[in-house]
């Protein structure tokens, strides 16, 4: 039986005791449908071979070769992952079309006795659904966007909005990276699977209520925004935080633990920056790093490079913008900038 996927919102539906992604293990971690697990029935090698005997000698070899490969590793995840699951167990499984991987796996399962179901149309269906609801629908609630210099602790606020219940999109934490040259926070997502997080993100938008969501470039980190999310923040009106640069300097530290911690990745990001800033520039900064001045760092850095840019990127928004000031960026600093945020987005777009 093959269950059809016609929005997001099946998809966040889903009832299923376990939701099992067929296809090989490289085309699982690029992207793949929520909360599924991964139980190839062939693996990359395989699969190359299959696809190699496919086309150099003929399908019907290649599907032969296939069904022996799919019925061994079938076997194997069988008597390994799935050895516990009774009798009544639910699987929802697919592959790349809903064709021949899912459907071998799924006639194995059902003459078991289990209740199995297939993506129709497979994996192809699901990405549709997210393409369509990034680049084809428009955004779904009107937006308004968090700004401010870097190191005017956006981020957090962000958090504690959502902690009090506004609705945010969070798309640093979307992309695993806190956009800036000093971002990296462990591997990011491929370009699909931000893409499919965004899109669940912007299907559990109220459309009545506004959402805020941090100013970035149209990516972050190497995520690209869609189009449509793009010019919606660059038309949005925006938020403005104003910290001084010495708050900034030292919230940055706090912030920014992990590069701090580690000198030699501090130092190999600084000497990225020698096509924008004099060698002599570089070098003092790479001082500092060595004599452990990172708030003076922080605080250069911001003089010299953060600042101009982001001073330029804001005068080419024709937004509408609010300043809030802030004197502080500590926990009870951060808290009531919060305040004036909410308090601003209720003049911005009142109920």
């Amino acid at each position: 039986m093959a269950l059809e996927l016609k929005s997001l919102s099946d998809v966040m539906a889903l009832d299923f005791d376990d939701i099992i992604d067929v296809r090989a293990p490289a085309e699982f971690a690029e992207d793949h449908i929520p909360g599924a697990i991964s139980l190839p029935v062939l693996d990359d090698a395989e699969r190359a071979e299959v696809g190699t005997i496919y086309k150099q000698v003929s399908p019907f070899d290649a599907r032969k070769v296939g069904a022996a490969l799919v019925a061994k590793n079938a076997a194997l995840h069988l008597q390994g992952p799935l050895a516990d699951r009774p009798g009544k167990w639910r699987p929802l499984v697919y592959c790349w079309r809903g064709g021949q991987r899912s459907g071998s796996f799924a006639s194995i399962l059902s003459q078991i006795g289990w209740r199995v179901e297939l993506v129709k149309g497979g994996y192809k269906t699901y990405r549709g659904l997210v393409v369509e609801a990034l680049y084809d629908q428009p955004v779904p609630a009107p937006v308004i966007v968090l700004d401010g210099n870097t190191g005017s602790a956006k981020t957090d606020v962000l958090k504690v909005l959502q902690a009090r219940g506004v609705q945010v999109i969070d798309l640093e934490g979307l992309a695993n990276h806190r956009g800036s040259l000093f971002g990296h926070m462990g591997e990011q997502p491929s370009q699909k699977a931000f893409e499919g997080r965004l899109a669940f993100a912007l299907a559990r938008l109220d459309p009545s209520r506004p959402v805020i969501i941090e100013a970035e470039s149209s990516k972050v980190g190497e995520c690209r925004l869609p189009p449509r999310l793009w010019k919606a923040m660059t038309e949005a009106p925006r938020i403005a935080l104003d910290a001084p640069r010495d708050a900034r300097a030292e919230y940055l530290t706090r912030a920014y633990g992990d590069v701090v911690d580690d000198k030699g990745r501090l130092e190999n990001v600084l000497s990225r920056l020698r096509h924008a800033h004099a060698a002599e520039l570089i070098e003092d900064w790479k001082g500092m790093v060595s004599k452990g001045q990172f708030a003076a760092l922080a605080s250069s850095l911001m003089e010299h490079h953060y600042d101009p840019r982001y001073a330029k990127h804001r005068a080419r928004m024709a937004a509408p913008v609010r300043d809030i000031a802030a004197d502080r960026l500590d926990e009870a600093g951060i808290a009531k900038l919060a305040d004036q945020v909410a308090a601003s987005v209720a003049a911005i777009l009142p109920a």
